[in-house]
C-alpha cells in the first residue's frame, strides 16, 4: 500500500466524521432537530429529519469503509449543499455564514471523493462489483 492510500481513507475518514456525529446528535435529539428544521421552513420537518439522520449516518459509514464511496459521497455532497442553500442562507449572521461556508468546502472535498474514488483501502478497491 502507498502513503496515497493512506491518505485517501484518512481524508475520508475526516469528511465521514463530521456526518456521523451530526447524524447521531439528530438521533439523540429528535424533537429539538425537528423543531429547529420547521423554524427554517423546511417543508415536513419529520421527514426532512428521518432523510438527514439517514444520508449523514449511511453517507459517512460508506466513506468509513469505502463501500459504494462514489455514490454516497455524490449524496453527501449535494445533502451539504442542500443544507447550505436551506438552512445557513442568513448571511447577515455570521455563524451561519461561516456554516454556509463550511458546507460549500465539504461539498467540494467530496466532489474530489467522487472523481478520484476511494483509494485502495477500501470495500470498493477489493470487489469489482461495487
Amino acid at each position: 500500500m502507498t502513503s496515497v492510500n493512506y491518505l485517501a481513507a484518512a481524508g475520508r475518514l475526516m469528511i465521514a466524521a463530521i456526518f456521523l456525529a451530526s447524524g447521531v446528535q439528530k438521533l439523540l435529539t429528535p424533537e429539538q432537530t425537528q423543531q429547529y428544521i420547521a423554524s427554517v421552513s423546511i417543508p415536513m420537518p419529520v421527514v426532512a429529519y428521518w432523510v438527514a439522520v439517514a444520508v449523514e449516518i449511511i453517507g459517512g459509514a460508506c466513506l468509513v469503509v469505502g463501500f459504494g464511496t462514489r455514490s454516497a459521497a455524490l449524496a453527501l455532497a449535494a445533502f451539504a449543499l442542500a443544507t447550505a442553500i436551506g438552512v445557513h442562507n442568513n448571511f447577515a449572521d455570521t455563524q451561519q455564514f461561516i456554516h454556509f461556508m463550511k458546507n460549500i468546502a465539504i461539498a467540494g472535498g467530496l466532489l474530489q471523493v467522487v472523481s478520484f474514488g476511494s483509494g485502495g483501502l477500501s470495500i470498493s478497491s477489493r470487489k469489482s462489483w461495487i
